[in-house]
């Protein structure tokens, strides 16, 4: 038997993680624990390149590690760490600085974007990409989930690693994939059915359920939510019946329905406020244990900061081997 593929993903603790994240891709990740070697990481690094509470940070930091456990991420198949808390990642980050030519991080689609709309911008914006394939290579990935909008990323670290790897006449990195992972669900925002449920408007009521919102502010977003001018209840390609379908797209994904069992649930429905309802009352159920389990990790902080320390500890016996023999090819010598 083969061994198992190991896969690296890295979360922004910038807060806000919603109902989209969890049924599109961090669902998954937990149903999917025991078939790979996973690392689940906190790049809390990676949001200073933008202006940061650090206060905010710290709180939103935890509260990230808290809301991925409640979800069901095991720290005892899964290794949950925190960026900043294994060293490696900084030091391997620099000596890749050294081998990466300037153009390759110039070219970087979101760089350009970002940089056009800023005044003035930190050294960190042009180079996080570096730290993040530092991130990946230093676990032996295999594979990295990401969207559309980081392929671009990995695509660079393979090109670092293979750089390093000619460079220094030696398969030391294994070479990553980008993995554009299988849609758990496709989650539209409320208040567009037509643009995906967005993290950085999470924030904005009446567009996004957030994890760990309330459910009378839950109950409040569906009932709000874009629908149409019909009362037909149905599943439909139609872009008008858009906001009818995120509904049921919602529902069928939290219930684990067939199509054909969530139309009967709502075949005696009086209309879409009947819908809205019944989708909202689904998903408050479904965020109930998880809401649950995030307070009471959240109320133990000693036992928060033990588990991240496991994780940290976990991610240190793999990457500070490898970052010691990366150093040795590159002819530092060791303490």
């Amino acid at each position: 038997m083969s061994e198992k593929r190991v896969v690296f993903s890295g979360i922004q603790p910038t807060g806000n993680l919603h109902l989209g994240n969890y049924l599109g891709a961090v669902k998954n990740w937990v149903a999917r624990q025991d078939e790979k070697i996973n690392y689940f990481c906190v790049v809390d690094l990676h949001s200073l390149t933008l202006p940061q509470d650090p206060e905010t940070l710290r709180t939103q930091t935890r509260s990230l590690a808290a809301v991925l456990m409640a979800c069901g991420i095991d720290p005892d198949k899964s290794t949950l760490f925190i960026q900043s808390h294994v060293t490696a990642h900084a030091e391997a980050c620099w000596l890749l600085n050294c081998i990466t030519p300037l153009g390759w991080l110039q070219r970087m689609t979101q760089f350009k974007d970002k940089s056009a709309r800023q005044e003035s911008i930190g050294t960190g914006l042009l180079d996080y990409p570096v730290l993040q394939a530092a991130d990946i290579i230093l676990y032996d990935a295999h594979e990295v989930p990401v969207g559309e909008d980081q392929k671009q990323h990995v695509e660079l670290t393979r090109d670092i690693a293979q750089r390093f790897n000619h460079i220094y006449e030696q398969e030391f990195f294994v070479i990553p994939e980008p993995v554009i992972p299988e849609v758990g669900a496709r989650v539209m925002g409320l208040d567009d059915p037509m643009a995906k449920m967005s993290k950085s408007l999470a924030h904005t009521r009446g567009h996004a359920i957030r994890l760990l919102d309330e459910p009378k502010e839950i109950l409040r977003s569906f009932k709000k939510a874009v629908t149409d001018s019909g009362n037909e209840i149905v599943f439909s390609d139609d872009p008008e019946k858009a906001g009818v379908n995120n509904l049921l797209g919602i529902y069928k994904a939290v219930t684990e329905k067939s199509e054909a069992e969530v139309l009967a649930d709502f075949a005696d429905a009086r209309g879409y406020g009947d819908l809205k309802v019944g989708v909202a009352e689904a998903v408050i159920e479904t965020l109930k244990p998880i809401q649950m389990r995030y307070n009471e990790l959240m109320a133990d902080p000693a036992e928060l900061d033990r588990i991240m320390k496991q994780g940290a500890d976990q991610a240190r016996a793999v990457s500070t081997p490898k970052l010691d023999e990366m150093k040795h090819i590159m002819g530092l010598t060791l303490p």
